[in-house]
Formats: structure tokens, C-alpha cells, sequence
């Protein structure tokens, strides 16, 4: 029997954007193409693959708030910011003289670099560089760290943040990776994932779950920053009637095991 590959495992990074609002905390949401090769279909958080330039060390100038990051985490996070950007056209940056947050107005004006980023995931660098900017990593605070599964085809080592939303800055799907988009409550998604309306895989889920426990974006955050993020590699155990899929108890989530064959919800 020839011997198993193993599968390589890709850096990822994804976003829950969020803000206030009548209902509560919302956050944003987008829906894959059916075309995506993973998650087609799917409600998710904005996210994607960390790109080699994510790493470059060019962005040391260009980032505010990264003294303490090493290249890895810097590079997770300005991937992260690449892809809100990308995929939902918020820019998580700040004027290098002023210091405020990229205003809308003047985000319209960086349409041309949205799609250069959306058909090649490349350029940001050069941007930030000419519009004199610096990526904001230091209100991209860790949410969860998951590593898929080794008996998946595809796997990825996803850090997820959180941060909220910029004022003035309006979120859209790209009508590429993804084809709508929506500002929900978690409460909302889990009830609505239930009914059939939404496809939500097992990590969207749990890390709604979490956020869901949040009153406010400021609660959210607050708990974001004093938990201790535990990495989760999901098991399946087979030992009982039903095979059940487990995470580590100590990572905090509100369940800890479902069964196998429910991931997809």
C-alpha cells in the first residue's frame, strides 16, 4: 500500500469585524462562492490565505502598534488586514501624520488597489508605501488559533482576531470570493444556521458560540484580551457508538465535542 502524503498545512488569517447596534454586538459576515475550494458556500468571517508578501519585512515601517510581534504574528496580521480589505473593503489603517483611522472618503479612492489585491493578493505593501499609511496591528486582537484536522485534504493554521469596526468605513462582499454579505448577531447566525438558512462549519460556529457570550464590542475585546488562546486541533474519537469530534476543554468554548457527522452545521 503506497504511503499516505502528508498534507501541508497553509497559514491562514480571518477577522471578526464588529460594532454595535440595537440588537447588540454585530459582526460582519461574509458568503463564499459555491466555487471556493473550501467552505464554498458557507457564512464566514472574512479571512483567507497569509501570501509570502505578508511577510515582507518592508512593512516593519508600516505597521503601528507591531514592536512587540515577531515576523510570524506580524505577518498573520497584516495578512489578516490584506484580506479584510480584500474581501469586504475595510481597511484596518491610520494615517502616518495624523495617526486617525483611514477616513471612508478616502478609502473610495483606493478602489484600484482593492481589485490589483483581489486578482493577484499582492501590493499592499506598495500602498501603504504611497499613500504614506500604517496598518493598524495593534487593534487586531487574537480571537482563536485552529489547526485542521490531519485527515483532511486541506489543511490551515488559522489565526482568527477580532477588532472593530472603523467608523465611516462601509463593509461589502467582493462579489468574487464571496457573493453576499450581512451584519448579524451571533445569536442571530446560530439560530438562523439551525433552521437551514445559513451553512456555518464547526469552527465558524464555535467561535460564534464564544462571541455571542459578549454584550458589547468592548465586552468582546475585553474578553479577547484576557483569555489565553489555546490552540485547537480537532480529534475524532471513535470509541463510542457515535464517532465525536473534540476540543480541548481549556480553549473555552461553550461545547467541547459534537457529533463527527454534524461539522457542517
Amino acid at each position: 500500500m503506497p504511503e499516505k502524503k502528508e498534507v501541508p498545512i497553509v497559514p491562514a488569517a480571518t477577522v471578526l469585524i464588529c460594532r454595535d447596534s440595537a440588537d447588540g454586538l454585530e459582526v460582519f459576515m461574509v458568503v463564499r462562492h459555491h466555487k471556493i475550494d473550501f467552505a464554498s458556500g458557507a457564512l464566514v468571517f472574512p479571512g483567507g490565505k497569509v501570501e509570502p508578501e505578508d511577510g515582507n519585512s518592508g512593512f516593519v515601517d508600516f505597521v503601528s502598534g507591531a514592536e512587540d510581534l515577531s515576523e510570524e504574528e506580524r505577518a498573520f496580521e497584516v495578512g489578516a488586514i490584506r484580506e479584510s480589505f480584500e474581501e469586504c473593503g475595510v481597511l484596518l489603517a491610520r494615517e502616518k501624520v495624523s495617526g486617525a483611522y483611514v477616513s471612508g472618503e478616502r478609502l473610495a479612492s483606493f478602489d484600484h488597489y482593492r481589485d490589483a489585491l483581489n486578482s493577484a493578493h499582492r501590493g499592499l505593501l506598495a500602498m501603504v508605501r504611497k499613500e504614506n499609511l500604517a496598518l493598524a496591528t495593534e487593534d487586531m486582537h487574537p480571537f482563536a488559533h485552529w489547526v485542521t484536522p490531519d485527515m483532511m485534504p486541506k489543511r490551515f493554521d488559522t489565526r482568527f482576531y477580532i477588532t472593530r469596526a472603523p467608523e465611516g468605513q462601509l463593509a461589502e462582499h467582493d462579489g468574487s470570493e464571496s457573493v453576499d454579505s450581512v451584519w448579524i448577531t451571533p445569536q442571530r447566525v446560530l439560530k438562523e444556521a439551525d433552521e437551514g438558512k445559513w451553512t456555518v462549519i464547526f469552527p465558524t460556529r464555535c467561535n460564534l458560540e464564544m462571541l455571542a457570550e459578549a454584550s458589547s464590542v468592548e465586552d468582546a475585546l475585553d474578553r479577547a484580551k484576557s483569555r489565553k488562546i489555546v490552540t485547537v486541533r480537532p480529534k475524532v474519537d471513535k470509541s463510542g457508538e457515535i464517532p465525536m469530534l473534540r476540543i480541548p476543554v481549556e480553549a473555552g468554548y461553550p461545547v467541547s465535542e459534537t457529533p463527527a457527522r454534524s461539522i457542517k452545521k
